[in-house]
């Protein structure tokens, strides 16, 4: 059973350390949320380090920068782990490859002083996908030919952020994880760096033990996020509880006050320790 709870105060006790999600618990991309970030202040006041784990296809010190702009306040946090840090750590491994990038020019930053060569679709290795290029306007439907293209031509594709949508502000906006799973359904290779796989939650609870200074109990770590398939089920996966915020990119589904929260991640064969609509202390 998922419980309510109406302070992350209720249960906090139970746990040395946090990892929480960003987009969508403490900010909606375009503003910060105050009590989501008092309430991760306050937690590292009292109780140890917070670890932010984020599906951005950009390298954390990028974020970083994002997160002070939004208002943000770096006492809320002790670090920043992001899926472009870790799509970085592939195309460090993968040396001098050819890739095509489908996605914005922000995410540049992500091969920024590597080997690697961006080069057209016809003479890539593989695929590297960020995101849409413009996904004010875009939807995945405007990618079917490039991606029809590179499934004949066999190239697996690296997807830099697994998130299907996210919210900002008030706007549904598509992400490189919708376009991964359109090139799945192609019968396409797609290589996923963030959550909910297991390498960049091996890689947090790496980082949370250096900043603590010593190895922390897998069950006295707590992960706080919004998205059903990447925070929930990652945690799960890892053996972490599980905090839900409902308000987040679910929050048309949990909208109603008789909302079945427990049912609802049941029927999904997800469990998380408790819910909240929005993070608060």
């Amino acid at each position: 059973m998922t419980h309510a709870i109406a302070s992350l105060g209720e249960i906090s006790e139970r746990y040395d350390a946090v990892l929480s999600d960003v987009w969508g618990v403490i900010h909606d991309g375009k503003a910060a949320f105050p009590d989501a970030c008092a309430a991760l202040t306050r937690f590292r006041a009292e109780r140890g380090p917070v670890l932010l784990l984020s599906n951005a296809p950009r390298p954390g010190d990028d974020v970083v920068k994002l997160l002070d702009q939004l208002g943000v306040p770096r006492e809320a946090y002790d670090g920043i782990l992001t899926s472009g840090d870790a799509t970085r750590a592939e195309m460090t491994r993968r040396g001098a490859s050819a890739f095509h990038h489908i996605g914005p020019e922000r995410d540049r930053t992500v091969w920024e002083g590597l080997p690697a060569r961006e080069v057209q679709l016809t003479s890539a290795e593989f695929i590297l996908c960020t995101g849409l290029f413009d996904d004010e306007r875009e939807t995945p439907d405007d990618y079917a030919e490039t991606l029809k293209t590179a499934h004949e031509a066999g190239l697996r594709m690296i997807c830099a952020n697994p998130d299907i949508q996210v919210h900002r502000g008030s706007k549904l906006i598509w992400c490189a994880g919708a376009l991964a799973a359109a090139y799945e359904k192609l019968g396409g290779e797609v290589l996923y760096f963030g959550k909910p796989h297991p390498p960049v939650y091996d890689a947090a609870l790496k980082r949370l033990a250096e900043i603590r200074g010593a190895a922390l109990d897998p069950t006295r770590i707590l992960a706080i996020g919004d998205g059903m398939r990447t925070d929930i089920l990652g945690a799960n996966r890892t053996g972490l509880d599980a905090l839900f915020i409902t308000a987040g990119i679910h929050g048309e589904l949990f909208a109603e006050d008789d909302a079945d929260v427990s049912a609802i991640l049941s029927e999904k064969e997800l469990f998380a320790a408790a819910w909240q609509a929005k993070l608060s202390w």
